[in-house]
């Protein structure tokens, strides 16, 4: 890899930003598929499976981004977070619900000392269309409320355009309008058209200072492939090799089974390390996972399965 201490609080250049974006080795598509296609057939045991499931329920940003969106949604979806399932309270929470800006605020009463995060897209989502600073009114409002992390979509066009420190830039200052919150850079990988465009804008993120590389919004297709998240949890692998810094991996988009889940759990594993199978450094992002999820979890536990309409639909 390319010296990487290349660092956000750096001043840097276009053509710096290029050269060292440039410089990253190129992705092997087909070894990247291969792989990827080869983890997806790990099995995984009863026993191991259950663990598997909880910890990707614990994993889960429980999502709603509709227009439609309203206060009782999202007080419902806090419920479930907290709660998945009412009539087992083994279930573990989920990680955080994630909702528009202006519904924060309801969100972070309804979670009030439940310890589940509220995630909030701003900056534009998920076009990423706007001046940077309606983006940080947006980030700021967004953190005042109580988010604790913001999910923020890159300028594909402007990174397409090679435009690399408009996006770097934008980056760095949505970061310092987050005070304390967590940081999470959508790539919107479906946009970026080569696996090479991935890595890059993968590192390009990191090195702004993202606390997580997330795939997609979910509003685009393809969104979270196997091989677009093997990329990008090698990406932080080996930033954390060279720096000691860990950053966060959050598929989304696509992610409906407890068998896509386990792929992810077992790519996971096998990448970037088992340092990564925690919901500080990997999530899920979903609206109708957790439902497959507690339905295999309760075959497991009870031998048959819950009838359709058992769980709420989100």
């Amino acid at each position: 890899m390319p010296d990487s201490a290349f660092a956000p609080e750096t001043a840097a250049s276009n053509a710096s930003l290029r050269a060292f974006l440039h410089g990253l080795p190129g992705v092997d598509e087909v070894g990247a598929r291969a792989r990827a296609a080869d983890l997806s057939t790990r099995s995984i045991k009863t026993t191991a499976k259950a663990r598997a499931i909880d910890l990707a329920i614990r994993m889960v940003d429980l999502t709603t981004l509709e227009g439609a969106d309203t206060p009782g949604k999202v007080r419902a979806l806090s419920a479930k977070a907290v709660h998945p399932d009412p009539a087992d309270p083994s279930v573990p929470r989920v990680a955080a619900v994630c909702v528009y800006s202006d519904l924060v605020g309801v969100a972070v009463e309804a979670l009030a000392g439940s310890g589940v995060k509220v995630a909030s897209v701003a900056t534009a989502f998920p076009a990423g269309r706007a001046p940077l600073s309606a983006k940080l009114t947006d980030t700021r409002r967004a953190v005042a409320d109580g988010a604790a992390e913001i999910d923020m979509v890159i300028d594909r066009g402007a990174f397409l355009a090679g435009d690399y420190r408009k996006v770097h830039d934008e980056i760095i200052a949505v970061k310092e309008a987050c005070g304390d919150a967590h940081l999470k850079v959508i790539l919107e990988t479906g946009e970026l058209a080569t696996y090479d465009n991935v890595r890059r804008a993968s590192w390009l993120a990191i090195h702004a200072g993202a606390d997580f590389i997330k795939t997609s919004t979910g509003k685009v297709a393809p969104a979270a492939t196997l091989p677009v998240t093997l990329i990008m949890l090698e990406a932080v692998r080996d930033h954390h090799a060279a720096t000691g810094r860990r950053v966060g991996v959050k598929p989304a988009g696509g992610i409906r089974t407890t068998k896509d889940a386990v792929r992810n759990l077992v790519l996971v594993n096998e990448v970037a390390g088992p340092a990564w199978l925690d919901p500080d450094l990997f999530r899920l992002g979903a609206s109708s996972l957790l439902n497959d999820l507690l339905m295999q979890r309760t075959r497991l536990t009870t031998g048959t399965y819950p009838g359709p309409d058992y769980y709420t639909l989100d």
